[in-house]
């Protein structure tokens, strides 16, 4: 479970894919406009779907191969996350994850040389947020 501060997204559930080189989160209602990337994130059905739209200046797009092996485009942010009581840069890609259990994927690119992952466990940050309250 983590905190995206800058996306007034607190509480998340994510899921971990060392597998995956990006980091990417739900996202829907993506328009470009005036330059600017607009859009929503999680899904109105999401506990945590707050409605609000975001508007980013400061953004690419990147092809990246899915699980499936199809290449699509994405739009890649640049924002905060918060784990394990600690604030770190994250890019992460937008995309479609409404039938998905997690709305965020954590990658091997945000996770390399910050993290060791025990696959074993399960829920730590959780833990460790309920521990510190």
């Amino acid at each position: 479970m983590v905190d995206f501060p800058n996306l007034d997204l607190l509480g998340i559930h994510i899921k971990v894919d060392t597998g995956a080189f990006t980091s990417s989160i739900h996202c829907h209602n993506i328009e470009i406009e005036d330059n600017n990337l607009k859009c929503q994130f999680l899904d109105p059905d999401h506990d945590k779907y707050h409605e609000k739209y975001f508007t980013f200046t400061d953004f690419v797009q990147k092809k990246v191969k899915s699980s499936n092996g199809i290449v699509e485009n994405r739009f890649l942010i640049k924002t905060e996350i918060l784990i394990f009581d600690q604030i770190y840069d994250i890019e992460l890609t937008l995309t479609e994850r409404g039938s998905m259990k997690f709305p965020v994927l954590l990658g091997r690119k945000f996770l390399s040389k910050k993290f060791i992952v025990d696959t074993s466990r399960k829920d730590l940050s959780f833990k460790n947020k309920i521990i510190k309250i």
